[in-house]
C-alpha cells in the first residue's frame, strides 16, 4: 500500500479538487482512499459530498426541488446565499418555496466519530431537513434554522456525534417537503470525522448545559414578548414567546429540563442585542421571592400550576391508579400565550404532582396545542399498543392543523403526534374523547366496533357559517364517531353550546338501569338528554345551570373508578404580584337527582377533600338575632365552613370570613345570586375558603359558586354568623381548619 506522511493527502485533495467535474464519484473514491492511508496520527476526514461537480454523482433525486445538479451560490428570487463552500451546493429553493423534493446518497460505512457539515434555510422538524439513516430508521437529523419572514439565507456549521454507529452502513436524505415560508433546505460540505465542528453561535444565541433539573428564565411582565427557540441534538424542542427580563425580574420561569439532562440547548431568535439572555440558567429547584407553594395568594387546597399562566382544564383522564389533570398552560408569562398543555398527576384527587409539559406548540404540533379531552384505549382501536401498558390518546385542537391526536406509551410521560393528524378538519375547536359502550339495544357503528362492544365519539365546538342575526346561532357542538380513533365521521350537532364542550353520562338517583346523558358547555350551561352513540336529544327546552361564578371550560375525568364523574375547571382569578396566575377548582362530583322541577345536575366537593380537615371550630349559640351575631375565632386562610339555618323571621343571613360576605335572601330564595329555596324551612350551604378564593355549595350540591375572596392573602380572625330583619335558628355552624396539599412539596 502507498502510504502517505501527514501533509500529503491535504496536497492531494487540492489535486483532486482541480479534477474535471465528471470525475465526481471518482474524487468521492479517492477522499476515502486518503483517509486511510495515513499512518501514525488521527484519521483524516473523509469527505461525502462536497457538491462542487456538474451532477448530483450518485445522489439520488425525487421531485423538483433539488434539479439536476448542485446550484451555484443565490438562485433566482432567493435571498443572499452564502457561508457555503467552494462554488456549489445543495439548495431546494429552486423554483421557490413552493417545489418539494428529495435527494438521497449512496450508501457509504460510518467510519468516524462525527458526521460534520454546513446547513441552513427552513426549520421545519421532517419538511426541510437532512436525515441520517440506518437499517432504515432516521438516526440523526438537523433542520435549518428559519421560519420566520426575515433571517438568514446564511449556511452554519453542524454536526452529529456518530461514535455509536461507527461500522455502519448509512444513507443521507435531503428533504423538502414544506411549501410555505422558508420552504427550503441549504446543505453543503459533508464530511466524516474524529473533530467535533464547533458550531456557530450568532448573536442573539446561547448554549446551556442542562446538567440541572431545571432552566430558569428571568421574567419582566412589562417585557416587550419576543420569540425563542430551543435546539438539542439540531432538534427544534421548544418554540415560543417570552417577556424575558434583561434587568428587573419580576419572577423567574422554570422548564423541567429532566428528558434532556446532560444534553447541550442552544437558544435563539432572540435580538442580537437582547441582554436577558445572559441571565437564564440551570438549577435543581425552582427561584421565587418566595418559597414556592407558599406564596402570599398561593390556592392551599386548590391546584395551582408552579409557574406562569393557566386557563382551561384539558385531557381529564384517570389511568391504572393516576388521576391526570392536563391545562392549557404558558409557562413563559403571566398572561395567555403560546398553549402549551400542562400536566400533573395525583391517586386521590387531592395532593398533585406537577410533570413536564405534556403537549408542546409549533415543535410537536403544528401551531398552538388548544383545549381537547383524553382517554385510554383499552381495546387498542387505534393499533398503537406495543408493550403492556394501554395507550393513553389525548384530543386537541392543533391550530396549525385542525383536530389532532396525541398518543403516550408510558402512563403520559411523553407523547407521540400522530402521523393521521389532522383527524377532523373544520371551523371549531375543542375536541372531548369519549367511549361510547354498546348496551343491547344499540346498533353497532360497524363490524370492528361490533367487536369492540362500541366506539369512538368527539364533541367538539362546531361553527357554521349561515346567515343568521346572532353570531351564536352558528354555534353548535358536532358529533364525530369512529371505530379506530383515525378515520371521523359527522353524525349530528347539537345547537345552542359554545367553546370547551362535555358530554358524559350520569345514573338518575342512582338508579344504574336509569341514565341519562348531559351535554355541558364551557360555560358551565347544560342540557339533559338521551345518547345513542350518534345523536343526542333533548329532554327540556334551553339550558340549565348549576355552577356559577368565574367558573368556565372544566372538563370531567374519563374512566373514573366507579363510575363517579368528576369535573374540575378553571377558577378564573388572578393572583396579582405572583409568579403564576389563575388557579382550578376543587374536584367536584356530579349527580343526577329527581326534584320537584325535574331531573337536575347537583355539584359536591369530592369526599377525599375532607381529608384535609383538622379540629372542628363550633359556636354553640342556636339563636341568632341582628343584635347578636354568632362569631368563631380562626387563624388562617384555609376553611371548610357549615352552615344550617332556619331563617324564621330574619329576611336576610349573613356569612362573613375576614372582608367577604356571602348573603342568603329569604324572600328571593337565592343565595347570592343563585336560586335556592328553603328546603323543610331551613337553609343549607357549605363554603370552601382558600387564601385568594372561595367556593360555595349550596342545597346539597343545587348550586354551586366559584369567586375569589375580597382580602385575597389576608389571615381570617374570625367567622361571623348574622341575620337581617329578624331571629333565626342555627342548626348547624362550624369551620374546619383545611391542611395545606403543598406540605410535603414545599421548597426554600
Amino acid at each position: 500500500m502507498v502510504k502517505f506522511s501527514r501533509a500529503k493527502p491535504l496536497v492531494l485533495a487540492r489535486i483532486l479538487h482541480a479534477l474535471p467535474p465528471t470525475r465526481a464519484i471518482c474524487r468521492f473514491a479517492l477522499f476515502g482512499l486518503l483517509a486511510t492511508s495515513s499512518v501514525g496520527h488521527a484519521a483524516d476526514d473523509i469527505l461525502i459530498a462536497d457538491f462542487e461537480g456538474r451532477d448530483y454523482g450518485g445522489w439520488k433525486v425525487e421531485g423538483t426541488a433539488f434539479g439536476a445538479r448542485p446550484a451555484r451560490g443565490t438562485l433566482p428570487g432567493q435571498m443572499h446565499v452564502d457561508g457555503f463552500r467552494g462554488k456549489g451546493l445543495v439548495n431546494s429553493f429552486l423554483g421557490g418555496d413552493s417545489a418539494t423534493g428529495t435527494l438521497t446518497s449512496p450508501p457509504f460505512r460510518i467510519e468516524r466519530d462525527f458526521i460534520n457539515f454546513l446547513v441552513g434555510g427552513g426549520m421545519y422538524d421532517g419538511k426541510t431537513c437532512m436525515d441520517l439513516i440506518v437499517g432504515g430508521k432516521v438516526v440523526r437529523t438537523v433542520t435549518g434554522a428559519n421560519d420566520l419572514p426575515g433571517g438568514t439565507e446564511r449556511l452554519s456549521p453542524g454536526g452529529w456525534n456518530v461514535k455509536n454507529l461507527k461500522g455502519k452502513r448509512a444513507t443521507l436524505r435531503i428533504v423538502d417537503q414544506w411549501k410555505g415560508g422558508w420552504g427550503h433546505i441549504n446543505i453543503d460540505h459533508i464530511v466524516q470525522s474524529d473533530r467535533k465542528v464547533e458550531a456557530t453561535v450568532a448573536p442573539g444565541r446561547r448554549e446551556i448545559t442542562l446538567d440541572k433539573k431545571y432552566l430558569l428564565f428571568p421574567i419582566r411582565n412589562s417585557a416587550r414578548h419576543t420569540r425563542m427557540i430551543m435546539t438539542i441534538d439540531f432538534k427544534r424542542v421548544h418554540d415560543f414567546d417570552i417577556q424575558l427580563a434583561s434587568e428587573e425580574v419580576d419572577w423567574w420561569a422554570c422548564l423541567d429540563m429532566t428528558r434532556h439532562a446532560g444534553k447541550t440547548a442552544e437558544l435563539r431568535r432572540l435580538p442580537a442585542d437582547s441582554q436577558g439572555l445572559e441571565l437564564i440558567e440551570t438549577s435543581d429547584t425552582v427561584r421565587g421571592v418566595e418559597p414556592l407553594y407558599d406564596e402570599t395568594l398561593r390556592p392551599q387546597f386548590h391546584f395551582s400550576q408552579m409557574r406562569g399562566w393557566h386557563n382551561d382544564v384539558n385531557g381529564t383522564v384517570y389511568y391504572d391508579g393516576e388521576y391526570h389533570l392536563f391545562w392549557q398552560s404558558n409557562p413563559f408569562g403571566w398572561t395567555w400565550a403560546n398553549m402549551y398543555w400542562g400536566h400533573a398527576v395525583s391517586k386521590d384527587l387531592v395532593h398533585w404532582e406537577e410533570l413536564p409539559l405534556a403537549l408542546y406548540p409549533r415543535t410537536m404540533a403544528r401551531g398552538a396545542c388548544f383545549s381537547g379531552g383524553a382517554n385510554v384505549d383499552w381495546k387498542n382501536t387505534g393499533g398503537w399498543q406495543t408493550g403492556a401498558e394501554k395507550v393513553m390518546v389525548a384530543a386537541f385542537t392543533d391550530t396549525g392543523s385542525g383536530e389532532a391526536l396525541a398518543i403516550s406509551r408510558d402512563r403520559g410521560r411523553t407523547w407521540k403526534y400522530i402521523d393521521e393528524n389532522p383527524i377532523i378538519k373544520h371551523d371549531g375547536r375543542d375536541p372531548k374523547l369519549v367511549w361510547y359502550e354498546y348496551g343491547e339495544k344499540d346498533t353497532p357503528l360497524n363490524d370492528e366496533a361490533k367487536r369492540n362492544g362500541g366506539h369512538w365519539v368527539i364533541a367538539v365546538f362546531d361553527i357554521t357559517n349561515n346567515r343568521v342575526e346572532r353570531e351564536e346561532d352558528n354555534w353548535h357542538i358536532a358529533l364525530y364517531v369512529s371505530s379506530n380513533l383515525k378515520q371521523w365521521t359527522l353524525q349530528s350537532r347539537v345547537t345552542g353550546y359554545g367553546e370547551c364542550p362535555e358530554l358524559f353520562e350520569l345514573p338518575v338517583d342512582g338508579n344504574a338501569d336509569d341514565t341519562r346523558w348531559v351535554v355541558y358547555g364551557g360555560n358551565a350551561r347544560y342540557t339533559i338528554g338521551r345518547f345513542d352513540g350518534k345523536t343526542f336529544t333533548r329532554e327540556h327546552e334551553g339550558t340549565r345551570r348549576a355552577h356559577f361564578g368565574n367558573y368556565y371550560a372544566s372538563q370531567c375525568f374519563s374512566r373514573a373508578p366507579g363510575g363517579r364523574v368528576i369535573q374540575m375547571g378553571w377558577a378564573q382569578s388572578e393572583a396579582p404580584g405572583m409568579p403564576f396566575n389563575q388557579m382550578f377548582s376543587v374536584p367536584t362530583e356530579l349527580t343526577l337527582k329527581t326534584t320537584d322541577d325535574g331531573i337536575r345536575l347537583y355539584v359536591w366537593p369530592i369526599k377525599e377533600i375532607e381529608t384535609l380537615r383538622g379540629k372542628p371550630l363550633t359556636a354553640d349559640t342556636e339563636t341568632l338575632t341582628p343584635q347578636e351575631p354568632i362569631r368563631i375565632k380562626t387563624n388562617g386562610q384555609s376553611l371548610d365552613i357549615l352552615v344550617e339555618v332556619r331563617p324564621k323571621d330574619a329576611k336576610e343571613i349573613h356569612l362573613r370570613f375576614g372582608s367577604t360576605l356571602v348573603r342568603y335572601d329569604v324572600a328571593a330564595a337565592k343565595l347570592e345570586e343563585m336560586p335556592l329555596p328553603l328546603v323543610d324551612g331551613k337553609v343549607e350551604f357549605r363554603v370552601l375558603v382558600d387564601r385568594p378564593m372561595y367556593e360555595i355549595c349550596g342545597g346539597r350540591g343545587a348550586v354551586y359558586k366559584t369567586w375569589f375572596r375580597a382580602d385575597r392573602g389576608k389571615v381570617i380572625d374570625a367567622i361571623q354568623l348574622s341575620s337581617v330583619g329578624g331571629a333565626a335558628k342555627v342548626e348547624t355552624f362550624k369551620a374546619y381548619p383545611m391542611r395545606s396539599i403543598w406540605r410535603r412539596k414545599k421548597q426554600s
